[in-house]
């Protein structure tokens, strides 16, 4: 008992007795002790919030990636699936840059080969061969040199369209009061058609899809209606009790709500930009059920050709026929 005496002496507790019934130490411990040591863990715990707080905004200010670059214009995803959809391309102008390099340096030991033999009249007769090895040295690096080119140009042509779609996926649609959603997550749901226009046309739109609407719905369509003059489109619905149904079917056709106009008018612009149509012309673009654009044009849309072309979305064939959405523009 005296070894725990002095024990308890020498860690601040001089209070300890021996001959109490319980091993322990006394509650009449002095209230300044008692608030040093509270204060001063109050204070290491406050400091060590403020660090863990600080060092994730001392990241962000000090990283360099935050800063675009032109190398981060078409994103990782957009050139993942183009060489899913391409996956021999890269092989291809691998070995056309090959074959370049390979006629190029035998155009290089050709010339070589002619400039000497013409200042040697004794080789005079090997010219004909230089110059037919020669021409045949500039096709090759003409022809894969062209092939490249296409190639090139096709692949760029690809990145710049999944681009796009994977711009158009991150744009935000309202499903009702309280739902907003990417574009990317109605992929393999449903088919969009994009209306872009004054509000006027939307309108117009809107009473001529009316004799297509069950039909429409059948196909997996639901349209977007994005007003390019700030106006707002007048839906009227008929709320009679015979018409109950219908209407029921028109609001759910109806439903989406372009959400963050600036974005959408960006991309809508950018749209008509490279189709070369008139930043005031109205326009619709029909999407596939995977999200890329199946088709595209000035004016109101052809909702008795959708009708005809798109396959049902329920019935035996709807798993076979979920590609048929018409070829990629």
């Amino acid at each position: 008992m005296t070894i725990l005496a002095q024990l308890s002496y020498l860690i601040g507790c001089p209070n300890f007795h021996p001959n109490n019934n319980h091993l322990g130490f006394s509650s009449q411990i002095s209230s300044h002790k008692v608030n040093t040591v509270f204060t001063s863990s109050i204070n290491a715990a406050f400091q060590v919030q403020r660090i863990t707080r600080q060092a994730p905004s001392t990241t962000v200010i000090c990283s360099a990636a935050n800063k675009p670059s032109p190398s981060t214009e078409i994103s990782s995803t957009a050139k993942i699936r183009s060489e899913v959809l391409s996956p021999f391309r890269t092989v291809r102008m691998f070995f056309y840059l090959a074959f370049i390099a390979s006629g190029s340096l035998g155009g290089l030991i050709a010339t070589t080969q002619l400039i000497a033999a013409l200042a040697n009249s004794s080789k005079a007769a090997e010219v004909p061969n230089i110059l037919g090895g020669l021409g045949i040295d500039i096709g090759a690096v003409s022809i894969f040199a062209f092939l490249y080119s296409r190639e090139n140009n096709a692949k760029n042509a690809q990145l710049a369209r999944l681009s796009r779609e994977e711009n158009l996926s991150n744009l935000r649609l309202r499903v009702d009061q309280k739902k907003v959603i990417p574009v990317s997550a109605l992929r393999g749901i449903v088919r969009l058609v994009i209306l872009a226009g004054p509000a006027s046309f939307i309108s117009e739109s809107f009473k001529l899809s009316e004799p297509f609407t069950e039909s429409l719905l059948e196909r997996g369509v639901l349209v977007v209606p994005f007003a390019t003059d700030g106006n707002s489109p007048r839906f009227e619905f008929e709320e009679s009790e015979e018409m109950k149904e219908m209407t029921s079917k028109r609001k759910r056709l109806w439903q989406l709500v372009p959400v963050y106009v600036n974005e959408w008018s960006e991309w809508v612009d950018e749209q008509k930009k490279l189709a070369n149509v008139s930043p005031k012309a109205p326009v619709y673009l029909s999407l596939r059920m995977d999200g890329r654009v199946r088709g595209s044009g000035v004016g109101y849309p052809p909702w008795n050709a959708f009708v005809a072309q798109l396959p049902l979305v329920k019935g035996i064939w709807s798993g076979l026929l979920d590609g048929m959405d018409g070829r990629v523009l």
